[in-house]
């Protein structure tokens, strides 16, 4: 319930977003809320809280409030969203946001296919190459994305600059996937990389929410489904479920992999720990010889200075 408000915030108008929003930030409050109480936290006239009830198919408040607090009650939710304020102590901010996390990470599991999963596995297994697209938060998730699916032995990289993103995807085939990660599944040229990568037969998996535009032209959709800006200080919340559905898709994929996942695996770790050891080997000889030198300095600094003083009395 509160995923679907949330994602009906762009086709709202002004004035209903922030009943949305109100009860996307207090759900348990606004159950129990009357009308004009909704209505004044919301800084809407009271017709404008009916219209938003209606706007997402119920037939009034009190039909919306029955389906909300069933939403809240049943759908294995012990967390829900609850909004920040700036006179917080650092116990509620500690509460709010862990719980706001908890809240959306659990909540992901209703949105999350798993017959989208298995194709996305499906597809990647027999990928010639995999590029990961994401700008700013969704950037980061694309970087850890591959350095996550790299170790699989597989052809990956990622790209965060949208004029990268462009030309890159100019190159794709048919025998290459592009994920692409977008928490609005708007962005302009991100869409435009996209579409270039179709039109070169790349099988498209996109990390985003469900009816967005990138959504429409993916062949995979694994739905991110989040209560992002709820208000001024609501966590974001989306970087955190992007990097699970990531994990969960690279944990799936190496699980179909079976043993050949297994050795590349050992094999970058072993690489990796042999490294950590050489490089400790040598910082143990630099300090040993450094510390010999300091030694040998002082040392020569002590004969110096019983040299100088020989001359003083001998001139």
């Amino acid at each position: 319930m509160l995923s679907k408000i949330s994602e009906s915030l762009a086709d709202l108008s002004g004035a209903e977003r922030k009943v949305a929003e109100c009860a996307l930030a207090k759900p348990k409050w606004f159950v129990h809320a009357a009308v004009a109480e909704i209505a004044e936290h919301s800084s809407v006239s009271q017709p404008t809280v009916i219209r938003f009830c209606r706007s997402l198919g119920y037939k009034g408040l009190p039909e919306f409030k029955l389906a909300l607090s069933a939403s809240i009650g049943h759908e294995g939710m012990p967390y829900v969203h609850e909004e920040l304020n700036a006179d917080d102590d650092m116990s509620s901010v500690v509460e709010k946001v862990l719980g706001n996390a908890a809240a959306s990470l659990l909540g992901e599991r209703r949105f999350l296919k798993e017959s989208e999963l298995e194709n996305a596995i499906a597809t990647l297994m027999h990928a010639r190459r995999v590029e990961f697209y994401g700008v700013g938060n969704s950037g980061i998730v694309a970087q850890d994305a591959q350095h996550k699916f790299f170790r699989f032995g597989m052809s990956t990289v990622a790209y965060v600059d949208t004029h990268t993103q462009l030309m890159a995807a100019s190159v794709l085939s048919s025998e290459d996937v592009l994920i692409a990660i977008s928490n609005t599944g708007s962005s302009i040229e991100l869409l435009d990389a996209v579409s270039i990568a179709k039109e070169n037969g790349a099988s498209i998996i996109a990390l985003t929410r469900n009816e967005s535009p990138l959504a429409q032209m993916a062949d995979c959709v694994l739905s991110i489904a989040t209560q992002e800006n709820a208000e001024l200080y609501t966590p974001m919340v989306s970087r955190l479920l992007q990097l699970a559905v990531i994990d969960i898709l690279a944990i799936g994929l190496a699980l179909r992999l079976g043993d050949a996942a297994s050795l590349q695996l050992q094999k970058s770790k072993k690489a990796y720990i042999t490294s950590i050891s050489f490089t400790t080997r040598i910082d143990i000889k630099t300090a040993f010889r450094k510390c010999r030198l300091k030694r040998w300095l002082k040392t020569v600094g002590r004969l110096g200075t019983g040299f100088g003083k020989r001359c003083s009395s001998g001139g």
